[in-house]
This record gives structure tokens, sequence and C-alpha cells, in this order.
């Protein structure tokens, strides 16, 4: 069958906005996000202000089409006031429509947010916070070159809980420097007791162009790794959570939708210093486009095509090769429909592709349905490496 994209329409396809808040107390040395140390007092009214020029002019891309989700991501967050999430979200309301139990979510560091700041966050619209607590030693924390200590992240998640957050993530680290078995299990067995609804469990990178980069601290050999990562998702088991990503874990009904629609190939709207769009146009094409990363070049072109920093059209290999990597991250995989519908492409030309250079034991398809099988989980990159645009 021919692979040439097939007509998408848009309206079939979920569709978020992604909402980048730049700044940080202190930039961690692990971190490769587009995000700056906060060096004086922040900015906050003049970049909601390029926020929301922003806004107006990317609405009208979305047609009428409904937003799914919201995520103020970062930098972090909460360094901006209840008041200009508020301006942001009223302004989100007047230009795009919302859909019934749109979930919104905020970033926020226990170090960089007043605790009495959550109640507030709620009655601005935030329904859910993402809390990066990382850790709960104080050591490893003060390795990872965190502003906060395991005591402060535990007063922060209960102020979560305080305020009325019914949906709450928080992000665990491991792998990190001197870490041992017995304190990455305190870690995980500290944020479950705590019982947030979604828990992040993610292992330390040396990510390119980062302090630990260029000088790597000493972490666990890749026996420990394995042998914490077993531990913890064993005891996350036990607790009631499952896993339906590589690296997250929820209750039942506690996923995360924003994040879901991108591991399923969804559109979003972008808007902030250095944030990222896709988008599906009226007539099938799918784009995506970057705005400016430094936030002072951002905010003096926002609202016109000078804050665009990029934009491409996908072709078919792109499609096909960005929907597996994404969606093979899914514990249950990909469903026929997810597929067609959102690239445009044949469920049996995919099939023929995969068949052809993948060994049959690393993934499980059928007429309606695409997952790594039980081996294959552990091989991901030895999947997606067969299917790269240039392999």
């Amino acid at each position: 069958m021919p692979d040439d994209p097939q007509q998408i329409s848009p309206g079939a396809i979920p569709l978020g906005l992604y909402i980048h808040l730049p700044w940080c107390v202190k930039k961690c040395p692990y971190c490769d996000f587009n995000s700056h140390r906060m060096r004086g007092e922040l900015p906050e009214s003049d970049y909601v202000d390029a926020l929301l020029a922003d806004l107006a002019w990317s609405a009208p891309q979305a047609g009428k089409r409904r937003i799914s989700s919201i995520f103020f991501g970062g930098g972090t967050p909460s360094l901006f006031s209840a008041h200009a999430i508020g301006r942001i979200l009223d302004a989100v309301a007047s230009h795009l429509p919302l859909a019934a139990g749109c979930e919104v979510t905020l970033e926020a560091n226990p170090g960089a947010s007043e605790h009495g700041h959550f109640r507030a966050y709620r009655d601005a619209g935030v329904n859910r916070i993402s809390l990066g607590v990382q850790s709960l030693d104080d050591g490893c924390l003060q390795r990872l070159g965190r502003v906060h200590d395991a005591a402060t992240a535990l007063a922060a998640i209960d102020a979560v809980q305080a305020a009325g957050f019914e949906r709450m993530n928080c992000d665990l680290m491991f792998g990190l420097p001197e870490q041992t078995q017995a304190l990455a299990a305190a870690d995980v067995a500290g944020v479950i007791e705590r019982a947030p609804g979604h828990i992040s469990y993610y292992q330390l990178t040396l990510e390119p162009g980062t302090p630990f980069h260029h000088r790597p601290p000493p972490r666990p050999d890749d026996d420990t790794l394995v042998d914490i990562f077993e531990r913890s998702a064993t005891a996350m088991q036990r607790a009631g959570y499952r896993q339906y990503e590589v690296s997250a874990w929820a209750w039942p009904d506690a996923a995360c939708r924003h994040n879901y629609n991108y591991w399923t190939f969804g559109d979003y709207l972008a808007i902030g210093a250095g944030a990222h769009a896709k988008l599906t146009t009226c007539d099938g094409r799918v784009i995506r486009s970057a705005r400016q990363r430094w936030p002072r070049a951002y905010m003096a072109t926002a609202g016109t095509p000078a804050m665009l920093s990029a934009s491409r059209q996908l072709d078919t290999t792109d499609r096909r090769f960005e929907f597996l990597l994404n969606g093979l991250r899914l514990k249950n995989g990909v469903s026929r429909t997810q597929y067609e519908t959102r690239t445009g492409l044949n469920w049996d030309t995919l099939a023929n592709h995969l068949t052809f250079v993948t060994p049959a034991d690393l993934i499980c398809m059928d007429d309606t349905r695409l997952c790594a099988s039980d081996h294959g989980w552990y091989y991901l990159d030895n999947i997606l490496s067969q299917v790269l645009p240039d392999a």
C-alpha cells in the first residue's frame, strides 16, 4: 500500500496549550531545559504582556478546536504570582474554547513558592500541581544543586493537598550522585506515604552542554540502577500505582492528560520563550514551530512572526518516526485509530515497515494496536534506532 499521507482532519486530534515561564532561582547543573537564572526582579508584568500578545497571534490557528489541557512549564512557573497566572488563564478563555474538565497543570518547585500561594493558584484556575521533589535526602538534593531540602519538599506536598488539589504529581529522580539503594528506596517510600495521585520517576541523565556533562559526578553503576528501578517499581505497584509510560506512574484516572497528548502525537499550541508547538492545519499539513529562546528577544518580538525561530512541515518519515518515538513509551502502546487519524498514514504500511526493520520479539502488533513487548520494553532505544529518519 502507498505511504503517501492521506487527508487529516484536525478536529479529530486533541489540542493542548503549553505555556513556558523560563526563569529559575538557580540553574541546576543537570538541566538542559530552556531555563534562565533570575537576576534581579522578575519581569512578571512585561512577560505576561508578551504571552498575551503571542496568544492573540497564535489562537486563530486553532480554529474552533477546544483546548483539552493547559500546562505551565519552565523554568519555575511558581515564581509567578497567582494574579499573573490568572491573567493568562483569563486571556486563554477569551481566545480559545476550553473543553469540559480541561486539565490545567502548574509546575512548582518546593524552594520557589510560598506554600500559601497554592490555594490562590487553585482559585486562579489551576487544577493540577506538578511538584519538583526530586529527592527526600538532603545530601542528594545538595549534590543536585536544588534550592530546597527534604523538609521543605514534604511541607510543599502537604500544602498542595491542604489547598484542595485533587490532582498532583511528584517528580522523583534516581541514579543521583552518591545515591545508594537505601536512599532511593526511602525517597519512593516517603512520597508514597504522602499519596499523590501521580509520580514521575526518571533517571538522572548527563545532558550535553550541562555542568554535569562536563564534570560527571559519581553515580550508581548500571547494576545498581537496575536494582533501584525494579525495587521502586515494585513499591509503587504495591501502593496502587500503575506504570503507564516509561517514567510515569499513576493511580486510576490520574494520568497526566497533557503529556499523554504529547505521547500520542496530539496537537498543541505553545507560547513563551523557546516554546515548541505542533499543529495540524485545516489542509492536513503537520507543522512544528519554535519561538525565540532568549526571554528578552522573545518579549521584543511577541505577537509578530519575528518571534518564531523555526518552523517546518513534517514529511511522511518524520510523522512515522515521531509517532513511534513517543507512542512506544506508553505501556499499552498506541492504537490504529490514533496512528491513522493523527499521521494520515496507513496502518498496514507501518506494519510492513516494522516487520522489515524490527525483531519480532520486541514489538506486539495486530490490526488495532501497537506496543513494545514485555521484552522490547527494555530495548526501546534499539527499536527506535531502526526507524530513525536516516536509518
